[in-house]
């Protein structure tokens, strides 16, 4: 049997997947939990059997009052055709309210009567929204509107109207091209500059900077298509990503001199859960007076985690240990008791998880709008690139910078924090692509994918994606790119589209990020600069 899934776009994309070929299930594919464009009402899929095969199919929805269940234009029960065929899936939303629609697919196969059933699941999301009531008119404002149609009185307002709204849009255009070429500029200009340490951790602390005087050559925003993947960069501190095994033993001697007595944490809400990791809100009591307490993130195992797993938390864990910004979030503490399962305590942030939070705010965005500014995402992006010169500066090379990475609070302040565990609690962002690694492919530049090869200008690339993560409230880069597929898409120039709203100078920052050769990628310390400049200019018109 063999059977391919299509989803035609209104857009004129197709996106292609194979399921099952000789007999052979594609569970791989089937995790997949595509997003369709809002716009497109139905999925075509095309399929046949060799033999006789016999199917039932079904349709889930998780939220009704959105999206009505999804009606086909075949039988729910049936027998698959011997010819390619083509079936179709209309997906109507209500128009009710707002939400992301998570819709399952379900289609058992039974090969020759038998009793053993094969059981396709096909998930995929799309984001319904409510529809606003039309003005009702009377017929008598319908037949003044007609009249005016033909009333040459009234024509010439219309005309002038038009005329006066064409000159306006042509105005803005020309004045975006303006403000690109001057992002590029300045940015360009910042690339020969290399400001020191107190001034960098000044501009860090206060989220200012001072402008730059020098201009230079221009910076090019654009992605290149023609652009040879780079091999040696001699003016780069690379890393190779070494995954030489640590046992758990010399995983806990690294972090004994602060490991504490499982007395002094108290676990309360668990905040996140993958299959083998949890984090908790905990208290911590202090040992030098038992009366105060302070909260604590506590990330943690269930019984079912591996030592591999366990060693890999705390391993990863000690990542920024050590370091002291205002915008990073290294650990405080661990417990590694006998006979505990291991915790490591990081400080408090009442907001928790930055893509989760983003996420939060797009559900609530409709009945909201003044949930969060575009002004907060420039000043959640400026203090990430702060945290990142932080670590540039003292070659600590992240290699996982993303939104899932960061933690955030009541009062918008973002701390960049390690990627333990990350894997387990956001299994979609990371993939496998054969060396029995798990990374997070969608946020890598093109050396780290092909070469696996790390620096700070690779993290660069990561903050690009980062940033468009902050801009688009938490959407998945890539998604609809297969992860085997992004080292050719990305050497072939392309890049992931402008968000919508994102103005054309935030996204010219992010294109300089993804420049193929490393040394075209902006520093972080100019990144801040031009982030900071942007974000005032912001508010010059708030």
């Amino acid at each position: 049997m063999g059977e391919k899934q299509h989803e035609t776009r209104q857009n004129g994309l197709d996106a292609e997947l194979s399921y099952v070929r000789n007999d052979v299930v594609n569970h791989y594919a089937l995790s997949f939990n595509l997003l369709i464009p809002s716009e497109t009402n139905n999925l075509h899929f095309s399929w046949h059997a060799k033999s006789k095969v016999e199917y039932k199919l079904g349709f889930q929805v998780d939220n009704p009052m959105a999206m009505a269940v999804p009606q086909a234009n075949i039988s729910l029960q049936g027998e698959v055709p011997r010819t390619l065929s083509v079936f179709r899936v209309e997906l109507s939303c209500t128009g009710r309210l707002d939400s992301e629609v998570t819709i399952l697919m379900q289609l058992n196969l039974t090969i020759n009567s038998s009793k053993n059933i094969t059981v396709l699941n096909f998930k995929r999301r799309k984001m319904c929204y409510k529809k606003l009531e039309p003005e009702l008119k009377s017929p008598a404002s319908d037949r003044n509107s007609s009249k005016a149609i033909f009333d040459p009185v009234n024509a010439a307002p219309t005309t002038s109207t038009r005329v006066f709204y064409i000159s306006v849009g042509v105005c803005c255009a020309v004045i975006f091209l303006v403000a690109i070429i001057l992002a590029v500029l300045h940015l360009h200009s910042m690339k020969r500059i290399e400001l020191d340490d107190s001034i960098s951790d000044s501009s860090s602390s206060q989220g200012l900077s001072q402008p730059s005087t020098q201009t230079t050559q221009y910076l090019r925003a654009d992605t290149p298509n023609n652009a040879t993947p780079v091999t040696s960069y001699p003016t780069l501190r690379i890393e190779k990503n070494d995954l030489k095994s640590v046992t758990l033993m010399e995983a806990k001697a690294k972090v004994k001199d602060i490991a504490i007595s499982r007395e002094r944490i108290t676990l309360k809400d668990v905040l996140q859960e993958g299959t083998f990791g949890r984090i908790f809100h905990g208290i911590l009591i202090e040992e030098k007076d038992p009366s105060k307490e302070k909260q604590v993130f506590v990330k943690t195992v269930k019984d079912q985690a591996s030592e591999v797993q366990v060693t890999m938390m705390l391993t990863e864990s000690c990542k920024l240990r050590g370091l002291h910004h205002r915008n990073l979030l290294p650990i405080t503490h661990v417990c590694i008791e006998e006979g505990e399962k291991p915790m490591v305590l990081l400080p408090y942030m009442n907001w928790g998880n930055l893509k989760l939070f983003l996420r939060q705010c797009k559900l609530v965005e409709a009945n909201n709008p003044q949930a969060i500014s575009q002004q907060d995402l420039v000043h959640m992006a400026i203090q990430i690139a702060c945290g990142m010169s932080y670590l540039a500066r003292r070659e600590v090379i992240h290699k996982d910078l993303a939104a899932r990475n960061c933690v955030i609070d009541d009062a918008l302040q973002v701390k960049i924090t390690d990627n333990a565990l990350s894997r387990d609690l956001f299994p979609m962002d990371y993939h496998c692509l054969g060396d029995n690694e798990n990374r997070p492919v969608r946020w890598m530049a093109l050396e780290s994918l092909v070469n696996n090869e790390f620096s700070s200008a690779s993290d660069v690339w990561a903050f690009g994606v980062t940033l468009w993560e902050l801009m688009t409230l938490g959407q998945t880069p890539y998604v609809d790119i297969d992860p085997f597929e992004m080292a050719a898409y990305l050497k072939d120039g392309y890049r992931i589209a402008q968000p919508i709203n994102c103005p054309d100078e935030l996204f010219a920052v992010m294109a300089c990020c993804w420049a193929l050769d490393p040394e075209e990628r902006p520093k972080f310390q100019q990144l801040v600069q031009c982030l900071t400049e942007f974000h005032a200019a912001l508010g010059a018109y708030v």
